[in-house]
């Protein structure tokens, strides 16, 4: 059987910790998934992002990283609003996993008890590798760029204009 792992995030954006996750990751199993977490929501100040803008920012960070991009799925996954069914729901999206990332409590208690081994996440420079606080910088058009692969800063900033998107759903959610 395979050693394939699961990594669970929302990645709005897709940060440097976010790729250095994935890195510790693969030298634990042969395979990692990583779930693209809320897939159903974007333009909102929480989750400016669509599902596919998402996956385009981490396929290029993989790719720009030189990881074997044969060890990775990327799977969105929309949220199911009941605890009890959300692990069955990452189930059948995704294939067949042993091992689950995070270091998020409610993630690690729900795939806990349905009998997964879930390992911690060393966190790399938590307080810095935030996607709320590049979010921020963006609003406050701060250097942002610097906690974003550069891939990601490109296609944030010259293929869908997400800078002015954050700026602007954050503008909307001020007045309203």
């Amino acid at each position: 059987m395979v050693n394939r792992g699961l990594y669970v995030g929302r990645f709005q954006p897709f940060h440097k910790g976010h790729l250095c996750a994935i890195q510790n990751a693969l030298q634990t199993v042969d395979e990692l998934i990583v779930v693209i977490g809320s897939a159903q929501y974007s333009h909102n100040s929480r989750n400016p992002f669509t599902a596919g803008e998402r996956l385009v920012m981490i396929q290029r960070a993989v790719t720009e990283a030189n990881l074997d991009e044969n060890k990775l799925w990327i799977v969105p996954v929309p949220d199911v609003h009941l605890h009890m069914l959300w692990v069955s729901a990452v189930e059948g999206y995704t294939p067949k996993f042993n091992i689950v990332f995070t270091n998020e409590p409610l993630t690690r208690r729900l795939f806990s008890e349905a009998g997964y081994h879930v390992i911690d996440i060393p966190f790399f420079d938590r307080k810095v590798y935030m996607s709320t606080l590049v979010r921020e910088k963006m609003i406050r058009d701060d250097n942002w760029k610097e906690f974003v692969p550069p891939s990601v800063a490109e296609f944030i900033t010259n293929e869908i204009d997400g800078v002015n998107r954050v700026k602007a759903i954050a503008l909307t959610d001020k007045i309203g």
